[in-house]
């Protein structure tokens, strides 16, 4: 699936200069690929590359801002907490959580990006700053807000919703990125899929009132 959720002509070629640096900087890193790789790769030449981009900086920052748009969708606004722990259980909750990142790092570019992201976190503040604010700040933030609703609801009992948060989802952080380093060498999923689900089992029984 090479189209990405942007406010480009998937035909355009901005959008194929976009797609092709994904490819390319998932599989090198962004330092080893040059600008001329990446048009001989979209078959244009350089010249027409600064039609659309200022710089290869450039595309990085607009690969970094649809990553975090597209990451942000992931997770449901906060405001419809209240609705959403009406109507479901925490374990519906929590397993919905699980497959909603299964599901985001099996659409093929999204998870170039989060390989983009991972690679760069170590060079570039920019990525370290998606990773610690968004991919982590942001969902301990919601999974707070998530088991302060579902105390509300009297569907779990009162705790610390914070430390719940991080107990919760510091495991899972590391068991998605062994999902995905077992996809990226096209290995079987079956297993750390099988220890999501066997994690939010372990933990639920922290939850029970």
């Amino acid at each position: 699936m090479n189209h990405l959720i942007v406010d480009l002509d998937p035909s355009s070629t901005k959008h194929k200069i976009l797609v092709t640096s994904i490819e390319l900087f998932s599989r090198k890193g962004y330092s080893a690929v040059s600008v001329r790789e990446i048009t001989k790769a979209v078959g244009v030449k350089e010249s027409s590359l600064y039609n659309h981009f200022k710089s290869k900086e450039d595309i990085l920052q607009m690969i970094y801002d649809v990553f975090q748009t597209q990451h942000s969708k992931a997770l449901p606004d906060v405001s419809l907490l209240p609705m959403i722990v009406k109507k479901q259980s925490v374990e519906q909750f929590l397993k919905a959580g699980v497959q909603n990142f299964k599901d985001s790092v099996q659409v093929d570019l999204h998870e170039k990006m989060w390989r983009i992201v991972s690679i760069e976190q170590f060079r570039d503040q920019r990525a370290r700053d998606i990773v610690v604010n968004q991919i982590y700040g942001k969902t301990i933030e919601f999974l707070e807000a998530a088991f302060k609703a579902f105390m509300a609801e009297n569907k779990i009992k009162e705790q610390d919703a914070r430390q719940l948060a991080i107990e919760y989802q510091y495991p899972v952080f590391t068991m998605m990125m062994e999902f995905m380093l077992l996809r990226y060498d096209n290995k079987d999923t079956a297993e750390v899929e099988q220890k999501m689900l066997r994690h939010v089992a372990f933990f639920l029984h922290y939850l029970e009132c």
